[in-house]
Parts: structure tokens; sequence; C-alpha cells
């Protein structure tokens, strides 16, 4: 029947969701179909079965009496022996060490093989690893049954999908995430980053967004979920009369969110509880950390007005009263630690703190050194400032970027003492800077925004919408090695080959026909690559005969491709494509006349380095 929705899905830290909309056809490109939520059923106690509005991203692996027989069952799936979304995160508040938490962020550890069986971390001996691919295939696989039982006239698999990553992801999780989704079930996924998922979201839900921001004002996005912060700068212009949107700014990777939160409030609870001479092992202390996670959301709630939660975690033995140890967490000591900890009001000019690293670590996530995410922001607004394109940021006499709106995501985003600090901090710097204070862009569910986003950027691709732009700002061009005779001492000349001209739109590729270079396959090649700001008018294929001063060297790269059935060292004659990805990478296609396709990869944006 061909594709029948377009389906976005935020494969969050914490939760995920899945939003979706009919391809019907449309008389008005402006006037699109509203994202729904699609109501994911998922196991909430043994035995019951219930469709909520969120999947929490939680593995939870069963040891042989943890759950009645056949109380785990779907009604897809009678014999699961693992549980997946709510009971697993209830679950494993009680025994963290059957619990796979946080894979998303695992999946971002380049310090580790992200495709190895390694979670959960602390589990016991006897007990099955997974790899952090394999947690997020099971989210996604999740996801994907829910709907196919829900909707079997339109599997999910023939539909347009788009998958969300923070947008500093590097190359190889976003390559794990796809090949996660394809594991799944899913085909042709399309990734797109979370805060402009988010910007979609919004502009989906305010068709009047053109009175609301005029040419020259610059949106903040703050993305802070569960486990990663994200910033992200966008632009508004004018193009033949019409608003544009431009994102000009992403910051990079920051393990830094409500995790970190939940653990220091469960840090806090255990220096009190030391102080009455209880003591928790490592277990207990996982346990209190999904437990004053639930304590804070019930603390910070809208509208809420507790002043306490209680807190509880297993005892060790019969010496514990009644078998559990009991705890308080109290509102004060909550946004005492968040407002002095993780919001402080700081200048715009004080940095992040580097800490001291230590030459053996415990394995573990890379969290990042300083907790303070107002220091973060001020940074990603200093060094963007340095590094943005003359004009393309709005700035103060110090050079600090000033941006006019600001768009708040993610789950730690739903606390209203937070959102209001970061509005008093960033209002103190723009004061500083002579500025106006910023606007909040309101009205958009911070829960399910990305997933709502990421289903109106479907759309948009179908040319029903509007585009935030993100043109390469840079030419991009590979290294040509010149086909001439050797001379001793002397290398081949060099020549560039133009493969990503300046402001190619992200989304877009560029063919170079009727041209074939050499590939060497099946050993290890250097691959060089060059970026000028200079030269803004060589189409792709124009080669540069004399690689001069215009022409940048980037960081070579050294990679084996495989020979795929050719022989070590051959060179294969291929022609050249080259895609600009939304999520920021330049990806050079090789292609042999036999069908046979290699990739190239690397980054074409200017990143804001974030301790």
């Amino acid at each position: 029947m061909g594709k029948q929705f377009v389906i976005g899905i935020d494969l969050g830290t914490t939760n995920s969701a899945l939003a979706y909309a009919p391809l019907a056809s449309i008389a008005d490109p402006y006037q699109l179909p509203r994202a729904s939520l699609f109501s994911i059923p998922q196991v909430v106690n043994p035995g019951e079965v219930r469709g909520e509005p969120l999947l929490p991203s939680f593995l939870y692996l069963p040891g042989p009496v943890d759950f009645p027989e056949g109380s785990l069952a779907l009604p897809w799936d009678s014999s699961a022996d693992f549980v997946v979304g709510l009971l697993a995160q209830k679950r494993g508040v009680e025994n963290p060490s059957r619990l796979v938490s946080s894979a998303k962020s695992w999946l971002s550890h380049a310090g580790v093989d992200r495709t190895a069986p390694i979670l959960p971390v602390n589990a016991p001996e006897g007990v099955k690893k997974l790899s952090p691919v394999e947690a997020s295939l099971r989210y996604l696989e999740h996801m994907r049954k829910a709907w196919n039982h829900a909707h079997p006239e339109a599997p999910l698999e023939e539909q347009r999908v788009l998958v969300t990553v923070p947008a500093s992801f590097d190359a190889v999780a976003r390559e794990l995430t796809q090949r996660a989704a394809e594991q799944a079930g899913y085909r042709d996924v399309i990734v797109l980053e979370e805060p402009q998922a988010a910007f979609y979201a919004w502009i989906e839900r305010h068709p009047d967004w053109r009175e609301r921001v005029n040419v020259g004002d610059l949106i903040l996005v703050v993305d802070i979920g569960g486990g990663t912060t994200d910033f992200t700068l966008v632009t508004v212009t004018e193009r033949e009369g019409e608003l544009v949107l431009e994102r000009v700014a992403v910051g990079d990777h920051i393990l830094l969110g409500g995790d970190n939160i939940d653990l220091a409030l469960a840090r806090f609870v255990e220096q009190g509880l030391a102080a009455k001479n209880v003591r928790l092992d490592m277990l207990q202390l996982h346990a209190l950390w999904q437990n004053c996670r639930v304590g804070k959301e019930k603390l910070l709630e809208e509208g809420s007005d507790l002043t306490e939660a209680p807190v509880t975690v297993l005892g060790k033995g019969a010496g514990v009263v009644g078998g559990t140890i009991k705890a308080k967490l109290q509102r004060s000591d909550v946004e005492r630690i968040l407002m002095d900890g993780f919001f402080p009001a700081v200048s715009s000019e004080e940095m992040p703190q580097r800490a001291r690293r230590v030459g053996l670590q415990e394995l573990g996530l890379p969290y990042a050194a300083d907790a303070g995410i107002t220091r973060h922001l001020a940074r990603f607004l200093r060094q963007q400032a340095s590094q943005a394109q003359s004009g393309s940021v709005r700035r103060g006499p110090s050079g600090l970027a000033c941006p006019t709106h600001v768009l708040f995501n993610g789950g730690v985003m739903k606390a209203r003492l937070i959102r209001e600090r970061l509005l008093s901090v960033l209002n103190s710097w723009l004061k500083e800077e002579g500025m106006a204070e910023i606007v909040p862009l309101t009205g958009e569910d911070l829960m399910h925004a990305v997933a709502r986003g990421a289903t109106y950027y479907g759309l948009a691709r179908e040319g029903r919408g509007v585009r935030i732009r993100g043109g390469v700002a840079r030419t991009y061009y590979v290294g040509i090695e010149s086909a001439m005779p050797a001379v001793p001492g002397i290398p081949a000349p060099l020549k560039a080959l133009t493969v990503a001209p300046f402001g190619m739109e992200e989304g877009t590729s560029a063919s170079i026909p009727g041209r074939e270079f050499g590939l060497v396959v099946g050993q290890p090649a250097e691959f060089r690559f060059f970026s000028s700001t200079v030269r803004k008018n060589d189409p792709a294929g124009e080669m540069i005969e004399d690689v001069g001063e215009e022409l940048e060297e980037l960081a070579p790269m050294e990679v084996e491709l495989p020979a795929d059935g050719g022989s070590p060292g051959e060179v294969v004659p291929v022609t050249l494509e080259s895609v600009a990805t939304e999520t920021g990478q330049l990806q050079l296609w090789c292609v042999a006349r036999d069908g046979r396709r290699w990739k190239l990869e690397f980054n074409v944006r200017e990143r804001v380095t974030a301790a």
C-alpha cells in the first residue's frame, strides 16, 4: 500500500516516545496534519499490560524467581525473557544489578566497545549482559512491534521513520543507532538531531511562528535530558521575502543531565545515613539513586506542594529494622543542590573547570568533570562567538553570542525552578552586554516535543513545511594523487577535488558523474581532506590543480576499506557521490561499476568544544 504515515521516534536516555502523522495529500503545504502521540503498550505490573505515552528506556533481566511464569507476556510476545519499560524501571529500583539503564549514554562512550556485552556494568556472575547497541535495539524493537500490533494494515517498517539522536553524537554513535534500528526491523531510517526536532515541534504548535520572531533574531535551544546536555543556535534570516531558519552552532557532547542530578541527591542522602552509622554498598547506592529520581520528580512536579519525599532501600540483613533503610528527601535540599551545584548564578566569563584525571579509573560513563550547566552554557556562547562566521550570530560588545529567544527541551526542563534560573542567568549576561531580556518560546510538551518535531520534519521532507537550513559553512575537497611517473625523493603531486560546495544543504547529495578514480581497498590507505572559507564558488566535481594557501588541510584519515571479494591492495575504479547529512556529517561514497559501495565520513560543522 506504500507509506501511509510519518513516524518520529525519540530514543531517549530515560524515556522514549513515538509520534505519527498521516501522509495524506494536502492542498495547502503550510497546513500540515498535527502529530499524534502513540500510546505504547508495555508491562506495567506483573501480568498487567497498559498503553503509556512514554516507554521508559530501561531493560530488566529477570532472575529465575523474579516474576511468575507468563507474567511478562505481551500481546505480540508471550515468551519474553526480559522486560522493557515501566515495570523494568520499577523493578530496577529494587534490584539495580539486573537493570540496563542509560544505554544511550553508553552508546556515545568512545572509550568502550559499544558493541560488546557490558551492561549492566555491575551485573552479578551468571547474568547475561547486553551491548549498548542491543539494548537500544530492544527499545526500538518493542516500539515497532507495539505499533504493528495496533496498525497491522500499516507496518512500521513500511512507513517513513525518523529516529532522533543528540546533536553532539559522534559519527560512530549515529552509525550504531542506525544499525540498532535496522537490526530491530526498521528500513531506510532517517536520523535527526534532537534540538532541531524540538524546534520543529514548536513550529508545529505555532503556525504563526513568523509573527513571533524577526529577521536577525538568534534562538538558543537548551536541551537537557536524562543523560546529556545539548546547546544549539538558530538564526532567523530572510530569503526572497520569506523568513528562513538556519542553524549556525551546535555544542559538543556534554554527558551531564538528570542522571547526574539524581546521583548527587543520592550521595547527599547517603551522607545523612552515614552520619547515623548506616552504610550502603554499591548496589544499595544504585537503588537509592533510582529512588531519588522518583522523589525528585514528585517534589518538582508542577503544582506540587510537598516539602519532602520518602526514599527507601532494601537492607542487607536481619539487623536492619523492617528489612529496609528509610530516609527523606527534603525539597529545600533538592533546590539547594540544583541551584548551587548544577545551575549556579555565574558570570558569562566563568568557564567549566577541568578535573585532574586519575591514571586508573573504574569502567564507567565519562561524565562531565564540571556539573555546572550554566558554566557550560557560558563557554558555548563565548566560544561560538569566536568560531562562527562574521555576522552569522548576534554578539554583544564583549563578543558573547546574545540570543533573543530561548527554547527549552528535555525532561529536566519540566521543573519551573530550573527554567526560571536559566532565564535569570541569561538575562544577567544580556544586561551586561546592553541587550534586551531574552524571550522564552513556550507552549510545547517537553516530554514529547522531540518525537512530535521529528514527525513534522518527516512531513517537511515531503515538501510540506518549514525546514531549518544548515548548509555547510566551507567548501570541502578530497585529495587526488596525480597519475604521473615516479620521481626519486619527490611525492606524486596532489590535486583537490570539490566534493561539497559551500552552502550545500544538509540532507542533500551531490554526485560527480562521468569521472572515475582509483580506490585502494583491502589494505590501509590514507585519505586527505581539505576545506576553504575563501573559495565559495567551486562546484562539486571541480578539480583544483594546485593545492595552495586557499585550502586548509584537515586531519588525514587512515582506514582499510574492505575488499568485498576483491584482492588486498586492489585499485577499484569508482565514481564519487557526497551526502551532507542532517546530523552534520559529510559522507563520501565511492561506487564501483559492479555496485559495490564504500563510505568515508567526517564532521563538517563548526563545533564548540565543551569540557
